[in-house]
């Protein structure tokens, strides 16, 4: 399996991309996940954000990555498509990510649903949305070879027979799961049980854990969490982590695990590395570049 990490793990140190480059390139970490940006921010033009905008040239970005040694395993386009307005922006969203991410080089496009249920619409209405969103988006996803991953992360994600129906949306082998042991816990499910369920689905994964005073505050009122402030292994999760690597190898699994935890400029995620490493090892899962 491929190790990667989430630069959402520098947002609260302000890192820009290029910085969170060259803390993968040192710590030969070869595959990166950000966020993709639609548009123009002061924070992200002056450096302080560690995503990308989409109108920065994708061969541009792709030669500063080569010259890193560093590849995107995914790009993050999650804007919520269950709600009233997933058609009108999210739609347009994710099928510009989608192209962007076939010029940059990168294999996969992350998306999912709304942490709550969308006022306007019933629960079915919602789905029936989704399923219309995302067949169009996978007409694109299929013009350019990208796989679009859902995210278990919002109300219906995290439902395991809403997402059963979710992947069922279309036969096309381009729409996967973007398992995440840190949101299927918190939101009260078992991550183990829930990797099992969709394993032959599985494209991407996060690895995530989850502190005690989180869980013991949140979990099953709570359906994902922005950004885990627990190093892998530190957590009430860490056994389910394990668990879910046991799985993962004997299916067969040769994809990326992507850290998403709170960095603090470094430390936390060096942590979750070394972690992450060491049970690889000690399950005898080769780390592949």
């Amino acid at each position: 399996m491929k190790i990667g990490f989430h630069t959402d793990a520098f947002n609260s140190a302000y890192w820009s991309f290029d910085k969170c480059l060259a803390w993968a390139s040192e710590h030969r970490v070869r595959f990166i996940e950000c966020g993709l940006i639609d548009g123009v921010s002061w924070i992200h033009g002056l450096g302080y954000q560690p995503h990308v905008a989409l109108y920065e040239d994708a061969k541009l970005l792709r030669r500063k990555m080569d010259r890193h040694g560093v590849r995107f395993s995914q790009v993050d386009a999650a804007y919520p498509l269950s709600g009233l307005d997933g058609p009108t922006r999210g739609v347009p969203y994710v099928m510009k990510s989608i192209a962007w991410a076939a010029q940059v080089g990168c294999p996969c496009v992350d998306t999912t649903d709304g942490m709550k249920p969308p006022e306007e619409l019933d629960e079915r209405e919602a789905v029936a949305l989704m399923r219309r969103s995302y067949r169009q988006i996978l007409e694109v996803a299929d013009a350019h070879g990208v796989t679009v991953n859902i995210e278990p992360h919002g109300y219906f994600t995290t439902n395991p027979e809403v997402m059963e129906e979710m992947l069922s949306f279309s036969q096309t082998p381009l729409l996967g799961l973007n398992m995440d042991t840190g949101n299927t816990f918190i939101s009260g499910q078992d991550p183990v049980a829930f990797l099992k369920r969709f394993i032959t689905r599985v494209a991407h994964v996060h690895i995530k854990d989850v502190s005690p005073s989180l869980a013991a505050s949140t979990r099953g009122r709570q359906t994902g969490i922005a950004v885990s402030h627990c190093a892998l292994g530190d957590g009430v999760n860490a056994d389910n982590i394990r668990d879910c690597l046991v799985v993962l190898r004997d299916h067969g699994y040769q994809g990326v695990l992507s850290m998403e935890c709170e960095g603090q400029g470094g430390p936390m995620i060096e942590r979750s590395l070394a972690w992450l490493r060491r049970i690889m090892a000690e399950f005898n899962i080769a780390e592949e570049w």
